[in-house]
């Protein structure tokens, strides 16, 4: 008979060390603020051993005085002296791995004070950037929920520059529509928790981070997180909800792009994604928005397949692709286009492992899931393309056209 194992927690042995705490259980209510508290603690030392801006202006100083010439290189005796005289909290930063990295191609093995300062700086923002999200997860487990994201979000929105004119009553729309990006892209199996590291290492908290200098209008449209750009994702959504009851049904739905995207597409979504009451809420339109703007990338290409994938075979078949280049057609309107003549060049682009289907892999290492999505969804895409491969069969004929004439002296 198996005996039973007990789980690793803390030891009432006192000759024996501790080596592991068990996570409270909720009912727990006195271990849990023990354990937030002691979280809290560790996270503030962690942050009051990162540099301040006023230490690294000293580093700075301490570097230049140690210079070897004019062009601010240092060379290794250097850098080991202003470590000393630094101390112990830049123990990480001043290390023999990080010299070596930054070595440039110097016949006397210098490395450049401008390149560490700014090494330095990075660095210093990663850090503090890993303790402010940390001091959001509510689990202590390295990753942070959507609620958690949203909070976080709600405290950083005073110190944004590009926001301070943001209207209070327009904070929580402004929340979620910052945090639908992250959950989207680093959540494409809607888990419900986004990994602190992976929202560290994606470009996105750059992105938001911006906004706490001046920015070019232009810069602040492109920017998904800029008040700009989150105000003219809600205005569009207004637009569309004609009752004005909060969410977009079908019909309403399907005026959305002036109508290029075709009803099947329109129909489809709402059968495989989230709705109340066969309705679709702001989180949802948002899930959508991210995917058709960023058709490309694999999050969008992952949403759109569960669309195709009428039968849920997790892969596409003629069938299911001809149900979509139909819709599109009857737009279209033009006797020489044929689906089956469509499909072929469907298959040419992705070239299916399996001939005849196509499945989410497929999509992702053809590197064209993008355009595949935009000529079985979106008219004006399809059109795109068929314009495009129209021009390049003219270029193909008068190159054919040339190389037949004869040549001449």
């Amino acid at each position: 008979m198996a005996q039973h194992v007990p789980p690793l927690v803390a030891s009432t042995d006192p000759e024996i060390p501790t080596f592991h705490w068990g996570i409270p259980s909720q009912d727990d209510s006195i271990g849990n603020l023990l354990r937030d508290e002691a979280r809290t603690l560790l996270l503030e030392r962690k942050n009051d051993e990162i540099p301040d801006a006023e230490a690294v202006e000293q580093m700075w100083r301490l570097l230049e005085e140690h210079a070897v010439d004019e062009n601010l290189m240092i060379d290794y005796r250097g850098f080991k002296k202003v470590r000393q005289l630094l101390g112990p909290k830049y123990k990480e930063f001043f290390n023999g791995s990080v010299f070596f990295k930054l070595l440039q191609d110097h016949p006397l093995g210098y490395m450049s004070i401008r390149n560490f300062y700014n090494y330095v700086n990075r660095r210093r923002w990663l850090l503090q950037t890993r303790v402010g999200l940390a001091l959001y997860d509510a689990n202590g487990q390295g990753y942070l929920k959507e609620t958690d994201l949203e909070n976080y979000i709600n405290g950083l929105i005073p110190t944004l520059n590009q926001l301070k004119g943001l209207e209070t009553a327009f904070h929580s729309f402004y929340c979620c529509t910052a945090v639908r990006k992250f959950i989207f892209f680093l959540d494409p199996y809607r888990t419900d928790r986004v990994r602190i590291d992976e929202i560290i290492l994606s470009s996105f908290l750059d992105d938001l981070l911006e906004l706490r200098e001046d920015m070019p209008r232009a810069a602040l449209e492109a920017n998904w997180f800029s008040a700009i750009s989150a105000r003219k994702v809600y205005s569009r959504f207004l637009d569309l909800d004609t009752d004005k009851n909060g969410m977009l049904s079908r019909q309403e739905m399907y005026c959305y792009g002036e109508g290029t995207f075709t009803k099947v597409f329109i129909d489809r979504i709402f059968q495989e994604c989230i709705t109340y009451q066969g309705e679709m809420d702001y989180k949802t339109y948002l899930d959508l928005i991210l995917a058709l703007e960023n058709r490309s990338q694999p999050a969008s290409i992952h949403f759109f397949f569960k669309i195709f994938d009428l039968d849920h075979k997790n892969y596409l078949d003629n069938t299911s692709m001809r149900f979509f280049l139909k819709a599109i057609l009857e737009i279209v309107n033009d006797p020489a286009l044929k689906v089956e003549d469509i499909l072929d060049e469907i298959h040419d682009i992705v070239k299916p492992a399996t001939p005849g289907r196509i499945t989410l892999k497929d999509l992702l290492r053809c590197g064209q899931g993008g355009l595949v999505v935009s000529m079985m969804a979106d008219v004006n895409g399809f059109m795109k393309y068929d314009d495009r491969q129209f021009e390049q069969e003219e270029e193909r004929q008068e190159a054919d056209a040339l190389s037949d004439q004869p040549n001449s002296i």
